[in-house]
């Protein structure tokens, strides 16, 4: 007799650069896994080999001439993989899934900061995801300036690193918008706080959610 699993949760962490998603997520990770949840922590672009592969595609130096369109098949190209292959089945057995940046990343950066209409973006959504979407996503969110100049301290930039701080403005705007168009589902930190400060206000988002598992 097969039982059926209740789905995971699926958690996305969200933001521009040095906003401390690294930091933040080991802590939501440790701090589920203390919960007894089982935890899958994983990264876009990436979570494959495949995807992988894919990441250093877009985030290297040579390819500082690929096209906006070309950027975002391949984001999506690795995501479909993603998606099979990691995100589904763990969810599926009734695992969290706690994954660096998702979809709303491919508004912010490919929308926000490319220019890439959010009607082209919606279409390769439904088409690769399906009806999958985060439960719930945490913005790490910063004003640019601070936040280029953390990410200028831990050392050489890759390709989107290198664009200008325009590009990041525009990229942070996408990302509030899209909070305010998924108030249920966005969370938004302010990540120019101490990191002990941010991290106590992600553990009572935790908590509600945890309350909320348990019902």
């Amino acid at each position: 007799m097969n039982i059926k699993l209740p789905r995971g949760r699926f958690i996305t962490v969200e933001g521009t650069e040095g906003v401390g998603k690294s930091s933040n997520i080991a802590f939501i990770q440790e701090t589920l896994q203390k919960a007894g949840i089982e935890v899958v922590v994983t990264r876009e672009p990436g979570g494959t080999p495949l995807g992988e592969e894919v990441r250093e595609l877009l985030l290297d130096h040579r390819h500082t001439g690929m096209s906006s369109d070309a950027e975002l098949l391949l984001m999506f190209a690795a995501r479909a993989q993603h998606i099979e292959q990691v995100i589904q089945p763990a969810l599926n057995q009734g695992q969290w899934v706690l994954c660096d940046r998702f979809t709303d990343a491919t508004y912010a950066y490919q929308g926000g900061g490319r220019g890439i209409s959010n009607e082209r973006i919606a279409t390769l959504e439904s088409w690769v995801q399906g009806t999958l979407r985060p439960d719930i996503t945490v913005l790490l969110d910063l004003p640019v300036e601070i936040g280029l100049a953390r990410a200028g301290a831990r050392g050489a930039a890759d390709r989107f690193e290198k664009e200008q701080q325009t590009f990041f403005e525009q990229v942070r705007n996408a990302y509030l918008v899209q909070a305010q168009k998924s108030p249920q589902r966005y969370r938004i930190i302010d990540a120019s706080r101490t990191l002990e400060a941010v991290q106590q206000k992600i553990a009572r988002v935790l908590q509600l959610i945890l309350e909320e598992h348990r019902g």
